[in-house]
């Protein structure tokens, strides 16, 4: 009987070194949440494999901040340790502290360095030890570095028309995607190329500058002309056609046709009217009317249209208006702008989860219109539930800019961005084909399965600029000056961009969702007192109720080994 026992014992302990030995050189983890939050996709894992160099990883979100940021950071520790276990090299990690300074002078030359970087700061409110509301700033970054090179990588979301709470969990849920779309900028070895075109008197370089410098962290950028030469779309991944105001001719319509037959994809950023911007900044006014490019048989034939009206929202921006009459000092007044909505991205569709609002200005409607069975369309961009809709030929007259009865603003959610997907059928099916075309591959009256994005309206991807010629500067795609406020026309278009360039893969990992399982504010104080007594009383219940059972465990194994 002893040897059995003494068997056991050294199986045991033999057993548990063996399991202690395995699982500290093979790290192993089961995910039974229900968001499955703490699983690394395939495509994640697939990617840090590639890399066959060390990876160091630098977290600039630390120091003394709420339970909040505290979360968020513990997130990106434990992502990068779920990470690193599928690293050829195990991922270093640094933090640094920008609150870890002995004087004011050290902590402003900390800031000034971070900024230097291009961290771009940001102001929280918190509570100190006393309970006292502070503004602290804090630099929530990330940097990941391989190879000589570095990415810097944004780790907060901050959409204004959200609490903070649901912000966190936002930011939590883009962690993976944040890593491994700077980890594949890093990665890239074969360049995708795509192209703005040119010809139609397009947006220009200036006004494209922000789109164009963002999208060549990952891809090869160029502009040009389509001409007549057919292959001169062919290398291309998408193309992007950003307002155009001179018509298309049939040759140029027929290269696109083709090269979405062959399975290219487009941006349309189409204007729906057309208006006078010098005048109206100058006069403050500007008759509007109808843009007529030459391609509206095309949107009718791949089934869309934009219409030629102008959508205005009462959630929209300000502007200065000068007030003062003739010959007087200007003074200026700040209005509502109705015909610059703030349009909202859908919460569904990979390229809009959590982008949020959208600037925008002079934006028609783009809808579905004789779409085959063979396209299916989905609405990225539309209006707030108080908009309305403006008939042109139209005077737009900055004076009457706030004039308009809000019970008029009674239409909700005019589409202005669709995306469709499918195969479209040619435009030029029983046409002639345009004469003078070089280099054409053999026509094809359907598409492979591709993609396109319409957008009615080209302001969406348009930078304003500031200063003439080479003093002139671009300010932040989609940043509004008055509110001193950055929205999501950037992300959205380099992520539509990546969806329609192929890479579904990292575009899914957007679509991750945590549940943020916050406690209702609105809840009654019933209901709280009872969860407050469950919270506090129920442990001690529990652990009184154990002691009273083991207690009377106890008598009763020792009263049965007393001898009679």
């Amino acid at each position: 009987m002893k040897i059995s026992n003494r068997l056991t014992t050294i199986i045991t302990i033999v057993l548990s070194i063996a399991f202690l030995v395995i699982f500290t050189v093979y790290s192993y983890r089961i995910d039974l949440t229900e968001d499955n939050r703490y699983s690394v996709s395939d495509f994640s894992k697939d990617l840090i494999k590639s890399f066959d160099s060390p990876i160091e990883i630098t977290i600039y979100l630390n120091g003394d901040f709420n339970t909040s940021f505290y979360q968020l950071r513990k997130s990106i520790i434990d992502y990068i340790d779920d990470l690193s276990s599928f690293s050829k090299y195990k991922i270093s990690v640094k933090h640094f502290n920008s609150d870890d300074v002995d004087t004011e002078e050290q902590r402003m030359a900390k800031f000034n360095y971070l900024i230097d970087k291009g961290l771009k700061p940001t102001e929280i409110l918190m509570r100190d030890k006393d309970g006292n509301s502070v503004r602290k700033i804090i630099f929530p970054w990330i940097e990941i570095a391989a190879d000589n090179q570095s990415v810097l990588v944004p780790v907060l979301k901050n959409i204004s028309s959200l609490s903070g709470e649901e912000n966190i969990n936002i930011s939590i849920e883009n962690i993976e995607y944040e890593i491994s779309n700077a980890l594949n900028k890093l990665q890239k070895k074969d360049v995708q190329k795509i192209a703005l075109l040119e010809g139609h008197d397009e947006l220009t370089e200036a006004e494209t500058y922000q789109i164009m410098k963002s999208l060549s962290n990952y891809y090869q950028v160029d502009r040009g002309e389509i001409e007549v030469d057919a292959s001169v779309l062919n290398d291309y991944d998408v193309i992007i056609i950003a307002g155009p105001k001179k018509p298309f001719s049939e040759i140029e319509k027929y290269i696109i046709d083709q090269y979405i037959m062959y399975g290219g994809r487009v941006i349309w950023l189409i204007d729906g009217v057309r208006l006078d911007a010098k005048q109206l900044s100058s006069e403050g006014y500007s008759p509007a009317i109808e843009a007529d490019i030459n391609l509206n048989d095309m949107f009718f034939r791949y089934g869309v249209k934009i219409h030629p009206v102008l959508i205005q929202d009462l959630q929209c921006a300000s502007i200065p208006v000068n007030i003062a009459r003739p010959k007087e000092k200007p003074q200026f007044d700040i209005k509502s702008w109705h015909y610059a909505p703030f349009l909202l991205s859908s919460d569904i569709h990979a390229v809009t989860k959590n982008v949020g609002e959208i600037k925008s200005e002079f934006v028609s409607i783009s809808s579905v219109a004789n779409l085959n069975s063979n396209l299916s369309s989905e609405v990225l961009l539309a209006s707030s539930s108080h908009s309305k809709i403006e008939l042109v030929p139209a005077i737009i007259n900055l004076n009457n800019s706030d004039i308009a009865e809000d019970s008029t603003f009674n239409v909700s959610h005019i589409p202005v961005a669709l995306m469709v997907n499918g195969v479209f059928n040619s435009n030029y099916t029983n046409r002639i084909i345009p004469q003078g075309i070089i280099n054409s591959l053999p026509f094809r009256e359907q598409s492979v399965d591709t993609k396109q994005l319409f957008i009615a309206s080209s302001s969406i991807i348009r930078n304003e600029t500031t200063g003439i010629a080479s003093d002139s500067t671009t300010l932040s795609l989609g940043y509004d000056r008055v509110m001193n406020t950055n929205f999501g026309n950037e992300q959205f278009i380099v992520n539509a961009v990546h969806y329609l360039a192929g890479k579904e893969e990292l575009m899914q990992l957007r679509s991750k969702t945590y549940k943020a399982r916050l406690l209702s504010k609105q809840i009654n104080k019933d209901k709280r007192v009872t969860i407050q007594i469950i919270n506090v009383a129920m442990p001690i219940i529990l652990v009184s109720i154990l002691a009273v059972v083991f207690s009377l465990r106890r008598r009763f194994m020792f009263k049965r080994k007393i001898p009679n």
